[in-house]
């Protein structure tokens, strides 16, 4: 657990990781999918990853209150299915 300020956040302001990556559409995308359902998060290692070059060494985490935490990962797990499909 991590405690940190989110705007918006339910509970005692602790978030916990919901998705890693270096690709930044896939990030721009996640953070469209949380904010149409009005799920706060914050965005760590933004500034960390872009300084460490293109060896994808840090990646960039969208994190989540606790109390957002499960309904956050089911919305993004059907959304991936959703684009998922759309590739085939």
């Amino acid at each position: 657990q991590t405690l940190c300020h989110i705007k918006g956040l339910k509970g005692e302001g602790f978030v916990k990781e919901l998705y890693r990556c270096n690709n930044p559409v896939r990030m721009s995308w996640i953070q469209a999918v949380l904010n149409e359902q009005s799920i706060p998060f914050v965005m760590l290692d933004t500034h960390t990853s872009v300084l460490e070059g293109s060896i994808n060494a840090i990646q960039q985490r969208i994190m989540v209150g606790d109390d957002d935490l499960e309904r956050a990962r089911l919305l993004l797990n059907e959304a991936l299915k959703e684009l998922e499909q759309k590739d085939d």
